[in-house]
């Protein structure tokens, strides 16, 4: 609990009242390394805050070699199929933890209850959405105006710890690039 205090703390203060409220509200959750923890066709019901662990979005194919994996999700950050959480439909993609995660989960009907019962509610949730919205912006950007080398280069910057748990080819998969192509990029760095 007190790695999402921490979190929320940079975000604005939280009454004890307010913070007693939305923690009784959360529920740990233990995921297995490997671990389908959303599939496609199911409604998002939790919103979940990443006390340990990677986890990995990505669209499902018949053929494995052909998966797109779309984002990464790890520790001290928020996960969640979010369109499917907030229109409660079925999702078109996948959650996967590439490593045994711990997750601090938020169900869709407890914390519209925090919205509408605390203070801090509207503002944390207003902030968590424009945190997520920066993160895919950003990917959208990055796969439009860099090379394959330049996004491969630039994950590493930002997360050095990926090649330890990440397969090379789910990272391929990220940057847009085929297993192959990856290779190559490697060897020239």
């Amino acid at each position: 609990m007190e790695q999402i205090k921490a979190y929320l703390d940079q975000v604005a203060a939280i009454s004890n009242q307010d913070w007693d409220f939305f923690t009784s509200k959360l529920q740990r959750r233990s995921i297995p390394k490997k671990d389908i923890f959303l599939k496609v066709n199911e409604i998002e019901n939790h919103i979940s805050f990443i006390e340990s662990g990677v986890v990995r979005l990505y669209i499902p194919k018949e053929n494995p070699e052909k998966e797109i994996t779309f984002g990464f999700s790890f520790k001290d950050q928020f996960v969640s199929a979010y369109d499917s959480f907030l229109t409660q439909t079925p999702s078109a993609y996948q959650l996967q933890a590439l490593t045994d995660t711990t997750l601090l989960s938020i169900t869709y009907d407890d914390l519209q209850l925090v919205y509408k019962t605390t203070q801090i509610g509207n503002l944390i949730g207003r902030l968590t959405a424009e945190r997520l919205f920066l993160i895919k912006s950003k990917r959208e950007q990055n796969l439009l105006n860099l090379t394959a080398e330049e996004r491969y280069i630039n994950l590493f910057k930002e997360r050095p710890e990926l090649l330890k748990v990440i397969p090379l080819k789910y990272i391929s998969s990220y940057i847009g690039v085929t297993s192959q192509a990856l290779s190559r990029i490697r060897k020239r760095l």
